[in-house]
């Protein structure tokens, strides 16, 4: 799935006769291998060394196979020696993020889109069996009744995903610390590392429930009702997922289930700085577990 000349992950569709061609359509599969990453702590190897042990076994046993994913294991730990287990290389990693960071790309002012806005002047068409199909960048509904109607996947921004490649940012930052930064936004000039890109991307994602500087807030976008009416403006509502350009809200409005991680993230950010999080590590988390327990 890897397109070594664009760098970055592709669909891969296989035909009946056995021939595949790959869908160069800029979208969530090529950012989602990040989310395949977590790092352990010294103490955890400590814990369960046989864990360690079993894939470092497999790694003699599959070499090829590690030629495409991140390093790890002795010779390879990070801060506070940390180790990592990574679907991505390190040089896999910033060419990606050099796309999602893009604000002609992924990076929404109100989140990362699911689709690449590059595909608004460059729609994707592809040719089979005598048919053709294309893929245009929809930052809101679908303009045909494919997929039933709404775009999905296609442009807006959807809060479980942005919440995995959050999570997912912030492991590599435990891992590499200030010792990996990137451009943030793509072409700004400004070098971020990898915990401040996270909150960076919270920040978007939070802004569409907040009032801007004229008092209205985004999610409810032209509905007047719910911007100005005083029974109604404070009642914020979670939609589905969220206009890609706009941050209005989209789909079913009570959907608290995976929009409500918005709320996590505004209490991570609020309690965690770079410099504790690279401290504490992940005994941050066993530690509020144990607090609950209590």
């Amino acid at each position: 799935m890897w397109d070594e000349e664009d760098g970055f992950y592709y669909d891969l569709l296989r035909l009946p006769d056995g021939s595949a061609q790959r869908l160069k359509v800029r979208s969530m599969v090529g950012l989602l291998p990040l989310c395949a990453t977590t790092v352990v702590e010294p103490w955890q190897r400590e814990l369960v060394p046989q864990v360690n042990a079993a894939f470092m076994a497999r790694q003699r046993q599959m070499p090829e196979l590690f030629k495409t994913i991140h390093p790890t294991g002795p010779g390879h730990f990070g801060v506070n020696e940390r180790g990592i287990f990574a679907m991505v290389t390190p040089e896999r990693l910033r060419r990606i993020l050099s796309k999602m960071l893009d604000e002609n790309e992924f990076l929404g002012p109100y989140g990362l889109r699911a689709l690449s806005k590059f595909h608004e002047k460059n729609p994707y068409i592809f040719h089979v069996g005598g048919q053709e199909y294309r893929v245009d960048y929809l930052p809101a509904e679908s303009n045909t009744g494919m997929f039933g109607g709404n775009s999905n996947w296609r442009g807006p921004v959807w809060m479980p995903v942005n919440a995995l490649i959050i999570r997912a940012l912030q492991n590599f930052y435990l891992y590499y610390g200030d010792n990996f930064k990137i451009e943030c936004p793509t072409g700004s000039g400004k070098m971020m590392n990898l915990f401040d890109v996270s909150k960076e991307i919270a920040n978007r994602l939070t802004s569409t429930f907040t009032r801007d500087e004229h008092g209205r807030r985004p999610v409810y976008g032209g509905t007047e009702k719910f911007q100005s009416d005083p029974h109604w403006r404070d009642h914020v509502l979670f939609y589905e997922y969220f206009h890609g350009d706009n941050g209005a809200g989209l789909g079913a409005s009570h959907q608290t289930g995976w929009t409500g991680l918005v709320a996590r993230t505004i209490q991570i950010y609020g309690l965690m700085d770079a410099k504790k999080a690279l401290e504490v590590g992940k005994r941050a988390v066993f530690m509020q577990k144990k607090e609950r327990n209590v």
